[in-house]
């Protein structure tokens, strides 16, 4: 007999369910305030019930974030903990009678019978270590950084290609210098007034720049500023609000390479970053994506199900007679972009990824599916390489 013990997390209060295994008996039903205390006593109920009744698995729908607290306090206290996705909870629930009416209580009740039901196929949740943790919360940070900054030169573009055209298509607004410039200059007039000799010296001045390119953008924006004579309404708002993105973005810029170099030092002390950096295409960015995201190879036990994790290993469709293979639409979309993106990358420095790609190509795959499987392979080597902590060998050779 066992115990199985389901936990509708959310922010302020969890909601658990523990049913007898054997009999489906709801044993419990109520709700757990997010603090230590509360989950202490959770943890305290749950021991009583092994008493009665055999071993306990827990069962959350989510991993970290709100789910921090719960998560270490379990861990820490030896139960066995799984993780049930929220979308096979929904579906679970729809499936039953009044599946379209949700409520917490019941969600709890159909994450605890997933443990009845397929107790073996879900996946350990493992004690977060702490570089995971610092992992975790580095690339998420730095993600915030990357699309604030996506979304701030957007703006900035927009802005300058209404006020001064000539100005935004030389400007690169990925570059230090470039990006000094508008913090300071935007409206021709101002580019004009300023001259070669102070807009040169002002470039020099910002520090960690190439003379030679300042040279170049100095002589375009003095070009553009010199075809372009008239006033633009509104063009004084425009300009402010281009310096300060311009300055916005630099200031990310610096926040972006600390976060960057914060991240280069967890990953020369974490004890798998060496083996997934030495597989062509990953990258320091990509390894600390990838070792965030899945938080210890542990939780896989081959590649196979570490594919069907990033949603492309491919997925039978067979009803009658009808049988096929076809692409997975679910998986961990960040997984997946991390296996494609190496790949993609690994074309070209890896002579054995190229010639992989290059033989699915010749079998008449299009250019995204011979991609895919090589990202697919990929995984295998890279689940072998953190298995036997061996680091990739380039006379290792993927598998047909």
């Amino acid at each position: 007999m066992a115990v199985a013990v389901g936990v509708d997390v959310a922010k302020e209060l969890h909601w658990v369910a523990l049913v007898h295994v054997e009999t489906g008996k709801l044993l419990a039903s109520r709700k757990v305030e997010n603090d230590s205390a509360a989950i202490q006593a959770l943890i305290d109920d749950i021991r009583s019930a092994e008493v009665e009744h055999g071993p306990a698995t827990v069962a959350i729908d989510l991993i970290g974030g709100i789910a921090g607290l719960l998560q270490a306090m379990l861990g820490d206290a030896g139960v066995r903990l799984v993780h049930v996705p929220g979308l096979a909870v929904n579906r679970a629930r729809r499936a039953t009678r009044g599946g379209e009416h949700k409520s917490d209580p019941r969600d709890a009740r159909v994450i605890a019978d997933q443990i009845r039901l397929r107790a073996e196929e879900l996946r350990p949740v493992e004690p977060a270590a702490d570089a995971d943790t610092e992992l975790r919360l580095l690339v998420s940070r730095r993600r915030e950084l990357v699309v604030d900054q996506t979304r701030r030169i957007a703006r900035l573009r927009d802005l300058l290609a209404g006020i001064h055209p000539g100005l935004e298509r030389i400007i690169d607004a990925t570059n230090k210098a470039d990006l000094a410039l508008l913090a300071r200059y935007v409206t021709p007039t101002q580019i004009r007034r300023a001259g070669r000799r102070r807009l040169t010296e002002y470039l020099r001045h910002v520090g960690g720049l190439h003379g030679a390119y300042i040279d170049t953008l100095v002589e375009q924006a003095l070009a553009a500023a010199q075809r372009q004579r008239i006033t633009v309404p509104g063009e004084t708002v425009a300009a402010e609000l281009v310096r300060d993105l311009a300055g916005e973005a630099l200031a990310s810029r610096a926040k972006l390479a600390h976060v960057d170099k914060r991240i280069a030092e967890v990953l020369d002390a974490h004890p798998d970053a060496v083996l997934v950096r030495s597989l062509p295409g990953m990258g320091a960015a990509l390894t600390a994506e990838f070792l965030a995201a899945a938080g210890g190879i542990a939780r896989f036990a081959t590649g196979d199900h570490l594919a069907c994790a990033a949603g492309l290993a491919p997925v039978l469709q067979q009803s009658g007679k009808m049988r096929y293979l076809r692409r997975a639409t679910s998986g961990d979309k960040t997984l997946k972009r991390i296996f494609y993106q190496s790949a993609f990358c690994a074309l070209q420095h890896d002579p054995t990824s190229r010639a992989f790609y290059d033989r699915k190509r010749a079998e008449g795959k299009r250019h995204q599916q011979a991609l895919i499987a090589l990202a697919r392979r990929r995984i295998n080597v890279l689940h072998a390489i953190l298995r036997n902590r061996q680091p990739y060998r380039p006379d290792h050779v993927l598998a047909a």
